[in-house]
């Protein structure tokens, strides 16, 4: 755009730089104001990422949810039973490992995490975010809510996570998710709420969940991890997708946190849920 020419009056050179000047103020903090409305999660993350864990377990091989494509260890048992006899010579006897995640909820070394993901495991190891580990004590399960209750034991006071609402949940909130997708720790995944008191039918939980929907990208490995509100405060448990791949499709539900801590205390006061 060229300048005003002097030859204009000069009511009319005033308007066309009040109207220049207009235009920069619009491109400039115009995008400046939109930017400001989209939810920034650096302090969320730093606070809260070190009481998520992740989880790995040795045992006896089961049907597990949020499954994704062939891990290298199922590659390397289907070698080893049904490839030239000299690869089966060579292939280890593997027992499956399950990769998931999961949250601190008392700095005592209570952790929370999905039952799918520790179900018929022999040894279930935990590790921080500074990679410490720990072989986690098995305190109960609940397979009809799809959670379980871990324990570290430990001289350290851990650090724990704040307990939100999932009550106070509104359609179109910002949530955020912090797991170990496909074992890479502490990735990072943010969304909003799609709907709430979502009746998924499934062999283990059947329609007793009333699930969070998210669009939060959750895939293999994020199971049991922790769904976030933007007060930093965990509101849902990151529990299954809806997939046609096994990836993530757009669809992802959690476990309200008011049924988890409910499940929590009766874990830890007798080892097992009692419902009527």
């Amino acid at each position: 755009m060229t300048a005003p020419s002097p030859l204009l009056p000069q009511n009319i050179r005033l308007d066309i730089l009040r109207w220049l000047a207009a235009v920069v103020f619009m491109s400039v903090f115009g995008a400046a104001a939109q930017a400001a409305q989209l939810p920034d999660f650096t302090d969320l993350v730093k606070a809260n990422e070190a009481a998520v864990v992740n989880i790995s377990t040795v045992g006896e091989a089961r049907n597990r949810m949020n499954r994704g494509g062939p891990r290298s260890d199922q590659l390397e048992e289907f070698f080893r039973r049904f490839g030239p006899p000299r690869e089966r010579e060579n292939q280890p006897r593997l027992r499956p490992r399950s990769l998931g995640s999961g949250f601190i909820v008392d700095s005592d070394g209570f952790i929370m995490t999905n039952n799918h993901v520790v179900e018929g495991a022999e040894k279930i190891m935990v590790r921080l975010s500074n990679r410490e580990e720990y072989e986690a004590e098995l305190v109960g399960t609940d397979p009809r809510s799809d959670l379980a209750l871990l324990k570290v034991n430990t001289d350290k006071r851990l650090p724990s996570l704040k307990i939100g609402d999932s009550d106070k949940l509104e359609v179109g909130e910002w949530v955020l998710a912090i797991g170990s997708p496909f074992g890479f720790d502490y990735s990072v995944t943010a969304g909003i709420v799609s709907a709430k008191g979502r009746s998924l039918s499934n062999p283990q939980t059947g329609n007793y969940v009333p699930f969070i929907q998210t669009d939060v990208a959750i895939n293999p490995g994020n199971s049991g991890g922790p769904l976030f509100n933007l007060k930093g405060e965990v509101v849902g448990i990151n529990s299954q997708i809806y997939s046609n791949s096994g990836g993530f499709m757009g669809v992802s539900f959690a476990i309200p946190i008011e049924m988890a801590m409910d499940v929590v205390k009766q874990l830890k006061e007798n080892g097992r849920v009692s419902r009527g």
